[in-house]
């Protein structure tokens, strides 16, 4: 697919269904998301790919972060999380390995792993898979985390979820860049005066 058509038609597919992403497909996102900016060249991101049946043990683990969080939480509701790690044949978890001692602020690696995890959607886009970016409390959970291996001072940025669009183009409209975009200009600046 051609670069800026990519980046202009890419959107988060909204059911996702098989088979199972192809060996070459699943390279490409990865080698995708290595490309993200990177100063200092920390890598301060980790790739965790969940596929097949370990997807039933990671929806067990959400199940267990729902009970814990929530005790009044029922079988129709733990049912629910677990079935979370079925939305797709692949679950690639996008999470933060900041260096603490590097000279680069902690933010600027966190923005380095979202722009990774943004890599594998558009590499998903651009061999017309289908891809889905989601967190939820779970993302934000200890024991998730620690099931996971991810250090308390690190963070999960995102759940991939890879697979077959089966869900069609979302209906929402894009926003109007000129909503969000303003041009800066020198004439409004003026100095702070102490």
């Amino acid at each position: 697919m051609e670069a800026m058509k990519l980046l202009r038609t890419r959107y988060s597919a909204l059911k996702l269904d098989g088979p199972s992403t192809s060996v070459e497909a699943v390279d490409a996102m990865l080698e995708a998301a290595s490309r993200a900016p990177d100063h200092g060249r920390l890598r301060p991101w980790r790739l965790m790919l969940i596929e097949g049946a370990a997807r039933l043990s990671f929806g067990e683990i959400l199940a267990a972060s729902l009970a814990r969080r929530n005790p009044l939480a029922g079988d129709q509701a733990l049912a629910r999380e677990r079935e979370k790690a079925l939305r797709a044949p692949l679950i690639i978890v996008v999470a933060t390995r900041c260096d603490r001692s590097a000279k680069i602020p902690v933010v600027e690696q966190i923005v380095s792993a979202g722009c990774a995890a943004h890599g594998l959607m558009l590499a998903a886009f651009a061999q017309e898979l289908g891809a889905m970016w989601r967190t939820g409390e779970a993302a934000y959970d200890e024991m998730v985390k620690g099931a996971l291996g991810i250090g308390p001072d690190d963070l999960i940025i995102g759940f991939i979820y890879v697979g077959t669009d089966a869900g069609g183009v979302p209906s929402r409209p894009r926003p109007v860049v000129q909503e969000f975009v303003h041009r800066w200009t020198a004439d409004t600046w003026k100095p702070a005066t102490t």
